[in-house]
């Protein structure tokens, strides 16, 4: 027993303690999610209101943020909005009280990488924050060579991505769609195939999901000699 406890003592150790902003104002909800993501090896600061969110991402810098809708002061959805307006590219995933899609895909719009209904599995939380913050860890490590379609060039390494020579401005999750549509020109993806794909894991249907960023990156590519096609009843293909 005392070797599987060292043996756990030092794997916890050895991986990395990303910093996790908590906002939300339910008790059990904060120690909960605190306890599972100790137990991962995370590091966790809690925050109970919109506005003092808004100040912690700014001094604290966190991985990433899981932000509730509904918070004293500032609801999440206007948290999202000022960060996405001032720049701030941090990883979000939203908690929504409500299965419906108009919130789901509000807080899509507003810029959130991903959204969980209240109430859920922590483990899906861990999962998802995971898969979020392993395709960042990934890029830093990847010897993947720039792929270029006709005037649109993605470089996975820096994960960057620009249209001739003007710069695009690609969340996380954007820049990911863009470049599993941009490996196979031509190939028509299936929405749950790009789920699987882009995202890394399995979102159980919630296919709203990918047209909400779809819609995104085809404003950001107007203008480029590439495209982002509907094949009706299948899903979407890059053509150039």
């Amino acid at each position: 027993m005392r070797f599987d406890y060292t043996q756990r003592e030092e794997t916890l150790l050895a991986m990395p303690s990303e910093l996790i902003l908590l906002v939300d104002d339910e008790p059990s909800i904060i120690q909960l999610s605190r306890m599972y993501f100790e137990r991962e090896g995370f590091r966790v600061q809690e925050i109970g209101d919109g506005e003092a969110a808004l100040d912690a991402v700014a001094k604290y810098r966190p991985a990433l943020v899981v932000l509730d809708v509904m918070l004293p002061k500032l609801d999440g959805f206007e948290v999202c909005r000022k960060l996405r307006a001032s720049g701030d590219q941090i990883p979000i995933i939203m908690l929504t009280a409500r299965d419906e899609d108009i919130d789901k895909i509000l807080g899509l719009e507003l810029g959130a990488d991903d959204y969980l209904t209240k109430p859920f599995n922590p483990r899906e939380l861990i999962a998802r924050v995971k898969a979020i913050l392993r395709r960042g860890d990934g890029a830093k490590q990847a010897d993947g060579k720039p792929i270029h379609r006709g005037d649109l060039t993605i470089d996975p390494v820096s994960r960057e991505a620009s249209i001739a020579s003007r710069p695009l401005e690609l969340r996380t999750q954007e820049f990911d769609l863009l470049l599993t549509l941009a490996g196979q020109p031509g190939r028509v993806f299936s929405r749950e195939q790009l789920l699987q794909l882009a995202w890394g894991f399995d979102y159980y249907g919630q296919t709203r999901t990918v047209d909400v960023h779809i819609a995104h990156l085809r404003k950001k590519l107007e203008g480029a000699t590439v495209k982002i096609e509907t094949v009706t009843g299948v899903g979407y293909k890059l053509v150039i």
